[in-house]
């Protein structure tokens, strides 16, 4: 036998088998059955080979088609004579339908296929339950029999169960569904309506139909409600169930084309794709005649677009040139025509309509029009005449879009006004094109129907078009129908439903052919109801709705089950265990169709129901109070019309098990830990298995660990510890014991004790400004007595909860009442309550409402009472507000009392802010710098409280009157300047309690000028971030709290030449022991900077931040490194206008890594160097600057 992969000797076997076997497939079994031979005696007899092939295909249900091939074509040998075998049908039916099956070598008609299928899947279905050849014999003639009961033919009988009998295969699971999953034709893709270019290069149209099922689906096509006979037109083909022509012919091809679908399961039909053919043919070759007409007056041009199919767009040439559309012009779309709202001079010429298919672009040009203008004067003004119109009604289907043309000839030119007639105003989504000459609305939806107008005027008068638009929709499905799989006789019920407009109606296809009301089936509508289903009603089933604009179809598959009682999948348990005095519920659940009738036997006997013993509707087996003697083998018997089968198990009847020490309720503290029992007696051949709850909640030992673990390490005990108990683990404890014959359970309860839980009902029974009464209910005690309780209290201006005071100081676990102390009048208080026990102290009440105490007189004085500064004649009182939780009431304010120091009489005045903390009193007669004693008071509404401490505080102060004297001022470098002055000679009436120095450049504005501060008696300072080479002004003022004096007289002073602005270049370094010798070249100044006057040579070590610096006016130095350090050294140059630019960094490794010699920052990067504690310096004498 050959291999499994032996694909091509599979192929070239199953050619052969095919071409042995044909002809002994007869197309004449269309009688029914009669007479005393069954059709099953006669294969019997005469098919030597049957139980070979038998087994042959039940390899093909099992395993694989392919080597199920190869299996027959070695065990045959040779192809079958069909003069000697003629006779053995069934044998040529396997083999064919096998090779169908796997590679759809045979094309052979519908009835051919059904026939082979009902044999095969009659032998499959009862060799598969029986392997008994006098079975297989009864059940093909009781198939037969009851067709012919029936009065159904042979040949419809066989369409029948081979339309179920592959299903079942499935449905019984000897093959795999996903790789053996059989069903009916459904469409991927239908055909859809094609508009061909008769002109097209490719000459060739294609009618898309793509279709999927198993068995592969035979696709027919049909023209004008025709077969298409593909033999019989070489021009026709179909490749993977596409329709090609080829060479098209508009006689011939043009029209309806319908795709047909079949395989073993029934026919399916597709909707209608209508085949055109768009063409334009050329104008007619004969001259228009001219159009005379007067300047002013309106004109149409036709166009009379010559024989064609396809839809066309229209344009017009004006003397060889693209005429353009405006507001006097507009070419339709619809006609062709060319209008001229009002003829002009300029419109003198010739015309031509330019034709374009737009499917095939084929573009073709009329006979020229030619237009002159009449001599017998212009035609005046008239009103508008609306030459385009849209019909009166236009039918739109939903989503397209809408296009209405109107225009109007006049004189003036008429306006073109779109509106709609009901008041609405049109769509936002709509356009106007053409200077209104044309409506577009997008998306045409339900709301955009309605009576429409176009209203074209001029300043001669209007006139009204109008057509409604109506709105239509195909039909589109709301709910399709779905493949249903029932058991014989039992009822069908199907639903489809479409929306559309108008509403569609509803058909029924059966195979692709029209199903009818009568009998057994009954048609509403979209509803088909099968009453008492039999075989004949199995196949492909289509719901059609349809209205005026449209065509839709749903397809679905009945699949009728009729199979007789199959335990292969749902056998028996083997054994069943169950306890003495328990119950048990064998269950009998084979698959069958129709449902079977059930019988019970133990052992031997046949099994009569009694009180102990019951069978169920659906066959399960109920015993209670089950005895020893109960044990034993038991079978069911599931018999129906197509035949019997059995299962049988055992039942095993076990001692129960017992709860030896049950866990025992216990009373704990919080934080203490405990073990509760929970141990049992048992059957030993029996796995056994311990679960704990906690309050009706399984415990997690994995998630609850830190508390929760299982100890006891013996099959019959399941202790719970319980690790650092707290208040939560409180509850009840049921230790739950399984084996697989029952279940039962032992409870215990567990009390913890801890601190008290929250109080309950915290009140505020009563309040007055600085005391409030509580009351509260206690909350449970935990199991510990309540020894005492602390109330703590909680304001907007307090942070978090406070302690209280309370009368009594010290609340007992009995008192449920207290008074609360020394409250801050005006304030919100909350309050709660914390109860504590010998455990602990507990968790705090909810917070009580929210209450504010009764209003008092204030007690509280302002704080830090001071002030001072302000201008001439003020005197400027501070001080702190007090805050408002001690404000006391509303109405808070401030009473500020002052007087000249030494004086009897106190000025008074009313702050009624409590926010208010600065007074001026402003009055000539206050001297400057004066003493005064102040003190600041408050009130409420209740009254007045008390003052602060008395203070003094001085009145403000005079300013400068007399500037400083003697300025002078020197220039530093190019940025910097010093200036001098002296304090004033003659006495000042104002303190000075510092200078002001005011400087601007000679180029800048006084105004813009900037200024420093001096404090104290200091009388010069230094002014930094000048520009170099410029003049400065500069003036002093005297200051004081008061503010400034006059100033002095200006002086002015400019800046040295800025510093040299090239660094020292062609640096060179060179080392010897400890020693560094670096060399630079002279930096030399520009005409418009200072003359170098030195260098500063700028060092640090690698580890240290701050830099070294020495002045040299040589162009070396000379430095002795006693360390091992890296350095890091710079070179600028210096002079009168301060330090010049600076040179890059030079990184010089330590000495005992360095090379003799380097050059600037082409020897190395920079790097840190790190710090050393001595370095010296000689300097090496060179030639002088």
């Amino acid at each position: 036998m050959p291999k499994k992969n032996s694909k091509e000797f599979v192929k070239s076997s199953g050619n052969r088998l095919t071409s042995a076997c044909r002809p002994c497939l007869k197309d004449n079994d269309t009688e029914p059955i009669s007479g005393n031979t069954s059709r099953s005696d006669y294969i019997w007899k005469n098919c030597k080979l049957l139980e070979e092939v038998i087994f042959v295909i039940l390899d093909i249900v099992s395993y694989h088609i392919e080597m199920a091939l190869v299996y027959i074509s070695v065990t045959l040998n040779s192809p079958p004579d069909c003069g000697k075998i003629c006779n053995t049908e069934l044998q040529c039916n396997l083999v064919s339908v096998a090779m169908s099956r796997s590679h759809s070598y045979l094309q052979m008609k519908a009835s051919d296929m059904k026939l082979k299928y009902t044999v095969i899947l009659v032998f499959i279905t009862y060799f598969k339950n029986q392997n008994n050849d006098d079975k297989i014999s009864s059940f093909v003639d009781n198939m037969m029999d009851l067709s012919r009961r029936k009065g159904v033919s042979n040949r419809r009988m066989t369409w029948a169960i081979c339309g179920v009998g592959i299903r079942t295969l499935v449905w019984r699971g000897w093959v795999s569904e996903d790789d053996y999953t059989l069903h009916g034709p459904i469409f991927i893709q239908e055909p859809s309506h094609v508009m061909f270019p008769l002109d097209s290069e490719e000459k060739k149209v294609k009618l898309s139909c793509e279709v999927k099922g198993n068995p592969k689906p035979h696709i027919r096509w049909k023209l004008n409600g025709t077969d298409v006979d593909i033999g019989m037109d070489f021009r026709y083909s179909v490749v993977e169930g596409s329709l090609l022509i080829n060479n098209p012919n508009k006689t011939q091809d043009a029209g309806m084309y319908q795709c047909i679908a079949t395989n073993s399961f029934g026919t399916i039909v597709s909707r209608e794709a209508k085949l055109q053919f768009a063409y334009l043919e050329n104008f007619k070759p004969r001259t228009r005649s001219t159009v005379s007409v007067r300047q002013g007056q309106g004109m149409v041009l036709l166009c009379g677009p010559p024989a064609h199919s396809g839809e066309l767009s229209y344009a017009w040439i004006f003397n060889e040139y693209p005429s353009y559309q405006d507001n006097r012009r507009f070419v339709s779309q619809e006609t062709g025509n060319l209008y001229i709202a009002k003829v002009e001079k300029s419109d003198v010429g010739n015309y031509t309509c330019v034709v374009t298919n737009t499917v095939t672009n084929q573009k073709v040009l009329g006979p020229p029009t030619p237009l002159i203008l009449r001599n017998d004067g212009v035609m005046g003004e008239y009103e508008p005449k609306i030459e385009v119109q849209f019909p009166e009604t236009v039918p739109t289907a939903k989503g397209t879009t809408v296009k209405l043309e109107c225009f109007a000839l006049g004189n003036p030119v008429p306006t073109i006004i779109w509106r709609r007639a009901d008041g609405k105003p049109i769509a936002t989504k709509a356009r106007r094109h053409k200077s209104n000459g044309i409506l577009e609305i997008p998306n045409f939806q339900q709301e955009d129907a309605g009576l429409y107008e176009c209203v074209a005027e001029n300043s001669r008068g209007k006139n009204v078009a109008k057509g409604q638009l109506t709105f239509y929709a195909q039909p589109n499905w709301s709910q399709k129908i779905n493949d249903i799989h029932v058991a014989i006789e039992e009822n069908v019920f199907w639903e489809c439903k479409a929306n559309g407009r108008p509403k569609p109606t509803y058909r029924w296809l059966k195979n692709g052919e029209p199903l009818l009301t009568r009998d057994r089936i009954h048609i509403e509508q979209g509803t088909l109801n099968i009453t008492i289903v039999n075989l004949s009603d199995a196949g492909m089933y289509q719901c059609v709705a349809e209205n005026k604009h449209g065509v839709i179809f749903s397809s679905a598959e009945l699949s009728v089950i009729a199979v007789g009682p199959d335990f292969s999948r749902t056998l028996l348990k083997r054994v069943t265990l169950v306890k003495v005095g328990g119950e048990v519920v064998i269950e009998c659940k084979p698959k069958a169709s129709p449902k079977p009738v059930y019988t019970w036997k133990k052992g031997r006997d046949v099994l009569k129901e009694n009180e102990r013993i019951t069978i169920s509707e659906d066959g399960s087996l109920r015993i209670i109070n089950v005895t020893k003697s109960d044990a034993g083998s038991y079978t069911c018997i599931a018999t129906n019309h197509f035949g019997t089968a059995s299962s049988t198990g055992n039942l095993v009847v076990k001692d129960p098990t017992k709860v030896m020490v049950p866990p025992s309720s216990m009373d704990v503290t919080v934080g203490e830990s405990i073990v509760l029992p929970c141990q049992v007696t048992h059957d030993h051949s029996l796995n056994i298995v311990f679960t704990w709850s906690f309050n009706g909640r399984l415990i997690d030992f994995d998630r609850d660990g830190d508390h929760f673990e299982r100890v006891g390490g013996q099959d019959s005990a399941g202790d719970l510890m319980i690790r650092n108990i707290q208040l939560k683990h409180a509850g009840k404890y049921v230790c739950m014991v399984q084996t697989s014959v029952d279940r039962l359970s032992a409870a215990a309860d567990l009390i913890v004790r801890g601190p008290p839980g929250p109080p309950e009902a915290v009140t505020i029974d009563e309040i007055t400004d600085t005391t409030a009464q509580l009351s509260w209910r206690p909350g449970p005690d935990n199991h510990s007595p309540i020894t005492m309780y602390v109330i703590q209290a909680r304001t907007p201006f307090s942070v978090g909860w406070q302690a209280v005071n309370t009368v009594p100081e010290l609340i007992d676990g009995k008192t449920f009442t207290a008074t609360v102390v020394g409250l801050n009048p005006w304030v919100e208080y909350e309050f709660r309550t914390v109860a504590a026990n010998v455990i602990g102290i507990g968790e705090p009440s909810r917070p009580s409402e929210k209450r504010r105490t009764e209003e008092a007189l204030p007690e509280v004085t302002p704080a830090n009472v001071s002030g001072g500064g302000g201008s001439k004649s003020e005197l400027v009182i501070t001080w702190e507000t007090v805050p408002e939780e001690l404000q006391n009431g509303r109405g808070f304010g401030y009473v500020v009392a002052f007087r000249p120091y030494g004086k009897m009489i106190w000025m008074l005045t009313v702050l009624a802010s409590a926010d208010a903390s600065r007074y001026v009193f402003r009055n000539e007669s206050v001297r400057p710098f004066s003493p005064f004693e102040v003190k600041v008071g408050v009130f409420n509404n209740k009254g007045e409280g008390p003052f602060s401490p008395t203070t003094v505080v001085y009145s403000a102060e005079e300013e400068p009157t007399k500037p400083p004297a003697s300025i002078f001022a020197r220039s530093l470098s190019a940025t910097d300047i010093e200036v001098f002055w002296a304090s004033p000679m003659e006495k000042n009436r104002g303190r000075i309690q510092g200078y002001e120095v005011k400087y601007w450049r000679h180029d800048d504005k006084e105004e813009n000028a900037r200024k420093i501060r001096t404090i104290g008696n200091q009388t010069s300072t230094k002014i930094t971030n000048l520009k170099g080479s410029a003049l400065y002004h500069l003036a002093v003022k005297a200051y004081n709290s008061a503010g400034t004096g006059p100033a002095s007289a200006t002086v002015n002073v400019t800046t040295r030449k800025p510093p040299p602005s090239q660094p020292p270049g062609n640096i060179i370094w060179n080392s010897s022991d400890s020693k560094i010798i670096l060399n630079w070249d002279q930096v030399k100044a520009l005409d418009n900077e200072s003359e170098v006057k030195g260098y500063k040579v700028l060092y640090r070590w690698s580890r240290q931040s701050s830099t070294s610096v020495i002045e040299t006016n040589k162009t070396s130095v000379e430095l002795s490194l006693p360390f091992d350090e890296d350095y890091i050294i710079e070179i600028k140059p210096f002079s009168d206008g301060g330090d010049g630019s600076s040179s890059e960094q030079i990184r010089i490794p330590k000495i005992s890594n360095a090379y003799a010699r380097g050059a600037g920052p082409s020897t190395s990067n920079a790097c840190t160097l790190s710090a050393i504690s001595t370095i010296m310096i000689s300097l090496t004498a060179r030639s002088s600057l």
